[in-house]
């Protein structure tokens, strides 16, 4: 009786700790997204107030984010972003790193806004499980990071109508989920990678110096070009110098043969002259 009375405490303990420890696991978890999400609405200007209406941190609920302004849950009543999703909003600022606390976010929209500065180059750690991105049509400026290549979900890529410069990360083209991509309106120069599928030139369109399909071929590299231009260069200078000593040796060997010719001859042939006029003296 005893034993069987220890048996059933021991398995009640074990149940209880099992319990606090998931609940512990999962109210981490939890808070990890609300601290995302508190980081995004502080490292943003929201002119319109769509965060600050919207974004209230002042309760203690399962689930209370999800009612938030633009997010989606994985469920209803717990605390866990699926999907942000911030267009069209006026937002001001730079990317928000502290978005990677949002561990388990698969979507993230924050087009049409006026966000500036770089996309940040390590930015597969901060979103690594995202499959759609959309970060079109603000004021993003700087390099497309290879980075991106590392978010092996991702079918949705969206970077048109910025200031995006270089090249595109051929990277990318390693992508095998991927879409739908658009890099329309940047100032973005160099060969198109080979992705996956195909995109149209629309995909690509406004970025004076892309080329390659689906626009049209890329012509040969500057820098062949350069220096093509410089071995033409060199290759006539060798020959024209050649051609300057060779009319310069002709015309020194020509000197010193008559100047030999005088050596032997100081009198200028004067002994052959008079010798033709004696002759000629003789006969008559």
């Amino acid at each position: 009786m005893i034993m069987l009375l220890h048996s059933r405490v021991f398995a009640v303990l074990a149940f209880v700790s099992l319990c606090l420890l998931l609940g512990c696991s999962l109210g981490y978890a939890s808070q990890d997204d609300i601290d995302c999400l508190k980081s995004i609405k502080d490292s943003l200007e929201d002119p319109f107030n769509y965060l600050n209406s919207s974004w209230n941190f002042n309760n203690n609920t399962e689930g209370f984010i999800c009612r938030f302004t633009g997010v989606d849950c994985w469920h209803p009543d717990e605390n866990k972003v699926l999907n942000i999703k911030l267009s069209d909003m006026g937002l001001k600022g730079v990317f928000p790193e502290g978005i990677k606390k949002c561990s388990s976010m698969t979507g993230l929209d924050l087009s049409s806004n006026k966000l500036n500065g770089s996309i940040p180059s390590n930015i597969s750690g901060l979103i690594p499980f995202v499959t759609s991105l959309d970060l079109s049509s603000n004021n993003l400026s700087g390099v497309i990071p290879k980075s991106l290549a590392n978010c092996s979900f991702l079918n949705i890529l969206k970077l048109d109508h910025n200031k995006l410069m270089g090249q595109i990360p051929a990277e990318l083209g390693f992508l095998n989920r991927m879409k739908t991509f658009s890099v329309t309106n940047n100032l973005l120069s160099g060969p198109i990678p080979s992705f996956q599928v195909s995109f149209s030139a629309d995909d690509f369109a406004n970025n004076p110096g892309l080329c390659g399909k689906p626009l049209d071929p890329c012509q040969s590299s500057p820098k062949g070009t350069k220096t093509g231009v410089i071995a033409g260069a060199a290759v006539a200078g060798v020959t024209v110098a050649a051609i300057g000593v060779g009319i310069f040796l002709v015309f020194y060997f020509r000197r010193v043969a008559v100047m030999r010719k005088k050596d032997d001859d100081p009198e200028g042939n004067k002994w052959a002259k008079s010798l033709k006029g004696a002759k000629g003296i003789k006969a008559s």
